[in-house]
């Protein structure tokens, strides 16, 4: 795939996750989402795709990500297994958001 970049969300001991663009300006286009979770000696992706890719661009999507992503983490590697998914963002919650939404349903409740 012509123009994809990967930038790290986040990063712990065992897994990272990074977000998938595709483009070279700042008006890059989000392709979708990496995790990747190494184990002792086998590799899990969950790929989640914003939008439907042909086999070929999937198969050489996958690729990079091991090229880029999995071998350059120099974890020993056996096997690299990639769940793929495709669907839409359809938000992101925190604690915060709840803390918020309790509280103005709190005060709904006590009718002010």
């Amino acid at each position: 795939m012509e123009d994809i970049h990967f930038v790290r969300h986040f990063r712990t001991l065992h897994s990272e996750s990074y977000y998938i663009m595709q483009g070279a300006s700042l008006h890059d286009n989000r392709l979708g989402t990496i995790d990747i979770h190494f184990t002792t000696t086998t590799v899990h992706g969950t790929l989640i795709l914003e939008r439907e890719l042909e086999e070929a661009d999937l198969t050489k999507l996958i690729e990079q990500i091991d090229e880029d992503l999995v071998l350059s983490a120099d974890m020993p590697r056996d096997d690299f297994l990639v769940s793929v998914y495709v669907g839409k963002d359809v938000g992101f919650y925190s604690d915060e958001y709840f803390t918020e939404e309790n509280s103005e349903v709190a005060g709904f409740d006590d009718g002010q």
